[in-house]
């Protein structure tokens, strides 16, 4: 029998989907949690074979969950599930350790046989998803430039920038101004639209 841990916040689709895979005969679903930081602490209690994670989740995002979950107890395999096929959320979901890389539109059943591919050791990603992050290249923001362009998403001027990472305002017109000529864009909105759009934040 293989053990499945479901991280997922929408308990109707948490739901739903531990039923449905529970129909399976030789899948299991021993433990759900609602948010990214209590999945190591439930890997560490169920002994899971496969951990389902969704990307967006409060407390802590799938992605820094799985690298969490990947350090805390290598041999369960990580599986992405989410609604957001980014192709920067693929590249980072590689680097935490992820085995596999799905969008929830998918049928129950490629899910199904993606459980046993990675714990196959295998790894499954959506053909789409993979393709357009093939084509998009690697994530060109450095770490600085994704902190300063995540903060600018909500319209923020470099003044309140500049007081919440704590730089200076001249600092953070740098950043910005390079952040914006990797991504081809015009300004600071349009350059973490399209930063965030890439799965690079």
């Amino acid at each position: 029998m293989i053990r499945l841990l479901l991280a997922e916040d929408q308990g109707m689709v948490r739901g739903a989907l531990a039923a449905l895979l529970d129909m399976e005969p030789d899948l299991t679903v021993v433990a759900q949690v609602s948010s990214g930081d209590q999945v190591v602490a439930t890997v560490l209690g169920t002994r899971p074979d496969v951990a389902l994670l969704d990307i967006e989740m409060p407390g802590l995002d799938g992605l820094s969950a799985a690298a969490a979950l990947r350090a805390a107890l290598p041999s369960c395999r990580v599986l992405i599930l989410t609604t957001f096929g980014r192709p920067g959320y693929l590249r980072r979901a590689m680097d935490a350790g992820a085995s596999g890389f799905l969008v929830k539109d998918d049928p129950v059943e490629g899910l199904v046989v993606a459980i046993h591919d990675v714990l196959a050791g295998r790894r499954v990603i959506d053909p789409t998803l993979a393709v357009s992050a093939l084509s998009t290249g690697p994530n060109p923001l450095s770490p600085r430039e994704k902190d300063v362009l995540a903060v600018a998403e909500d319209g923020s001027t470099v003044a309140d920038i500049a007081a919440r990472l704590h730089l200076s305002e001249g600092t953070v017109r740098n950043y910005l101004s390079t952040a914006i000529g990797k991504t081809g864009t015009r300004n600071r909105v349009e350059a973490a639209r399209v930063a965030a759009a890439n799965g690079w934040l």
